[in-house]
């Protein structure tokens, strides 16, 4: 890896006087896929918000480039995010547009291209992500997958260095969840993008990490690979990585109750 594109330095959060971010510290390379982990509710999300600059922290400071993202004006803000793209869990397309229409939006509403010149962008996002056939059709239309993946083509068409993905196997079955795996493989390969993706499903975070940060109650248990985190020792990871119904972490039984 050459340098750290997303630093992430001691962030402190709260909502009320629920702390949300106790201490988070994450660095990401250049090219780099960081994964991260953890239970719901513990953080993950927060901590994405921070990096697009959604969320300002408590304490604390986020570098995108070395520039903080956290404590700059509008401006600065919004040329540290034209250097990412955000996959939403639902793909947050438009329903009343068409899939050709949801990814040309950024290109009308940001005035990157018009005519001939945004129809070829727009195409040729589509063509790479196999949707040509779906793109005159609605979002009601299309599959599950098939909405992720007009997200990840609308992300795409400004061309972006940084990917941030929330929870992109979430709703999908096993077989295109690990379409959808190495297809985020398939970005960093041939694009050379610095992904971070939120996720709690272990069989992605394997497949697509070079590096996981395992977060658990607003801190950063251990950042390390794949093999690093199914090596540690620690008891809340081990039960969070197996399944495990009996150990350390604090289980969300209200939640269970509900399911039932």
């Amino acid at each position: 890896m050459n340098s750290t594109i997303i630093e992430l330095r001691n962030i402190h959060k709260a909502f009320g006087n629920r702390k949300i971010l106790k201490g988070i510290n994450i660095s990401v390379s250049k090219g780099e896929t960081m994964v991260i982990l953890g239970p719901s509710g513990t953080g993950k999300s927060v901590t994405l918000k921070h990096i697009t600059g959604l969320l300002t922290p408590d304490a604390g400071e986020v570098f995108i480039h070395g520039e903080s993202i956290s404590a700059s004006d509008d401006k600065t803000i919004e040329k540290l995010r034209a250097k990412m793209g955000v996959l939403f869990q639902s793909g947050a397309l438009i329903n009343w547009l068409s899939v050709y229409e949801n990814v040309a939006l950024p290109l009308r509403e940001h005035k990157i291209a018009h005519g001939e010149e945004l129809d070829r962008i727009v195409m040729e996002k589509l063509g790479w992500l196999d949707l040509i056939p779906a793109k005159d059709n609605l979002p009601g239309d299309i599959s599950g997958g098939m909405k992720k993946r007009a997200g990840i083509a609308r992300a795409l068409t400004s061309n972006p260095e940084i990917l941030l993905y929330d929870e992109p196997t979430s709703g999908l079955d096993p077989v295109m969840s690990n379409v959808f795996n190495e297809l985020i493989l398939r970005l960093q390969k041939e694009l050379h993008v610095t992904s971070i993706v939120v996720t709690h499903d272990m069989q992605s975070a394997y497949m697509i990490a070079d590096r996981i940060s395992f977060i658990y109650e607003g801190e950063v248990l251990l950042c390390g690979t794949p093999e690093e985190i199914q090596a540690s020792p620690n008891p809340v990871i081990q039960q969070f990585i197996n399944g495990r119904t009996s150990g350390p972490m604090i289980l969300d039984h209200s939640e269970t109750e509900n399911k039932k």
